[in-house]
């Protein structure tokens, strides 16, 4: 068997390579697994409920199917933990309030349906902020989640449990979700790469079929493995009319090719052209980014696309979904909600005719900005985040470069108005700052290049490998692979 410590840092085309060959079972991956939680998570609070019994009934039942010579999906054996918001069916489903700690699904959401479908083994849940609202994971049931590389610093959020546990070497990859950053922002703080996928490419079936800003996606600390969790977990649903109709692509296909960044027309705006406030050191990691793919054969210009519409289209997007979603919840239980909940729910409750019909206008206007830009560039690259990762005792940064913020969602306007897009965006990373913090940079591009996306980000990685700069008790150490 491959020593425990040597899994930690194992990808999960490698870890399920070694289970398929025998040279490890997916019992004693699920060992290793559990070992590693049990080493750190005390310290950064990612793993928020665990039922072991239940995971080592799992991972025996696989080991038998492969004893049996059964079939084998791409994730056979691999232990994870599943994003609190993503229904795992006999797990809870809190969302990170009080009033949801009594739910426990019957069924698995699409996302984790999917990745057990392949193989993989469910063993509990990870962190959010209360009803994912806020790119800062804590919440009164199970309290803050910290950053491996600095645990007294955010994690980000609200993927913020999910992201922590891959940067720690809990597990390879993880499932998280993304409605303005979450699954960006905390891929950037923790050093790991989130992908929110194009609209439809991982449908969510609910009670609002049509919602078109909230997305789930895959996060990793390689790009390969995120190709194969995109493969794995990506294809249509009846349920839902946006779903992508063709079947999932081989994204895995896009890396073997290997084609680079030679040609590509690539934008870089790092602040929207909305003159967004970001820290400066901030600015000057992704800068040194666009100078490797420019070294490596991509053709950079300075320019952004119009997003003058963006922030209104996020807005009230937003406040009608979060209104729909959780509405009559909070207005039964206002002294439950912290007050950010009270404020999104208010939001969508007093939208009126006129303000949905301006929406519809400001989205038609935002999704021809967004095609004109993308005819004339293939990729915009912008800092995922504005600010490094804050200490985890602040709600949320009340000022970015000493500009104040009227709110808690001013400070991540950088992944909010991407997110009003509609294309997909992958977070990467991209260096980290003199104190040893990380910075990432977010890879845009129109509906339907999550490709695309994850063939630059592949070229980038291979030149620049910070991802494999690992977290040690707040210190970054390089591992040697």
């Amino acid at each position: 068997m491959t020593g425990n410590d040597d899994l930690r840092w194992t990808s999960a085309i490698e870890l399920t390579g070694l289970i398929r060959r025998g040279e490890l079972s997916a019992r004693e991956a699920m060992t290793a697994h559990w070992r590693r939680i049990d080493e750190l998570n005390p310290a950064i609070n990612a793993v928020i409920y665990e039922d072991r019994e239940a995971a080592w009934a799992q991972a025996t039942a696989a080991d038998a199917r492969q004893a049996a010579g059964d079939e084998l999906g791409p994730l056979h054996g691999l232990p994870l933990t599943n994003k609190d918001t993503n229904e795992t069916a006999g797990m809870p489903n809190t969302w990170g309030s009080p009033l949801l700690q009594h739910v426990v699904p019957e069924t698995d959401s699409l996302i984790v349906a999917r990745l057990r479908a392949a193989g993989a083994i469910p063993s509990g849940k990870n962190n959010v902020p209360e009803f994912a609202a806020g790119a800062h994971t804590f919440n009164e049931v199970f309290g803050t989640t910290g950053n491996p590389y600095d645990p007294s610093r955010s994690a980000g959020g609200s993927s913020g449990g999910a992201a922590a546990a891959i940067a720690a070497g809990i597990q390879p990859i993880g499932d998280g979700s993304d409605m303005g950053g979450s699954l960006r922002t905390p891929a950037s703080f923790c050093n790991v790469l989130g992908l929110r996928p194009s609209l439809g490419r991982i449908p969510s079936p609910g009670p609002n079929s049509w919602m078109w800003l909230g997305r789930s996606g895959p996060m990793a600390r390689e790009v390969a493995d995120l190709a194969l969790m995109l493969t794995t977990v990506s294809g249509p649903d009846p349920r839902v009319p946006s779903s992508i109709p063709q079947s999932a692509e081989a994204f895995a296909r896009e890396l073997e090719l290997d084609r680079g960044v030679t040609g590509l027309r690539i934008g870089w705006a790092p602040d929207a052209g909305l003159g967004l406030p970001f820290e400066p050191e901030v600015v000057e990691v992704a800068e040194r980014a666009l100078d490797v793919l420019a070294d490596a054969g991509a053709i950079v210009e300075r320019a952004a696309p119009d997003l003058s519409d963006a922030d209104a289209v996020f807005r009230q997007t937003r406040a009608f979904d979060f209104e729909s979603a959780w509405g009559p919840l909070v207005r039964a239980n206002p002294d439950r909600v912290k007050p950010e909940m009270l404020e999104n729910v208010a939001a969508g409750e007093h939208q009126t005719a006129a303000e949905l019909r301006a929406l519809a206008a400001a989205r038609t206007r935002l999704e021809a900005a967004t095609l004109a830009y993308f005819d004339r560039f293939d990729v915009w690259i912008t800092p995922t985040a504005q600010v490094l990762p804050f200490p985890v005792g602040l709600r949320w940064p009340t000022e970015v470069a000493g500009e104040p913020m009227r709110d808690y969602l001013e400070w991540m306007r950088s992944v909010c108005v991407v997110s009003a897009m509609s294309g997909p965006a992958l977070s990467v990373p991209a260096g980290f700052s003199a104190g040893g913090l990380p910075v990432g940079i977010q890879l845009v591009g129109p509906q339907g290049a999550d490709a695309l996306l994850l063939r630059v980000a592949h070229a980038y990685e291979q030149r620049t490998r910070w991802a494999w700069t690992r977290p040690t008790l707040g210190t970054a150490t390089e591992v040697a692979r």
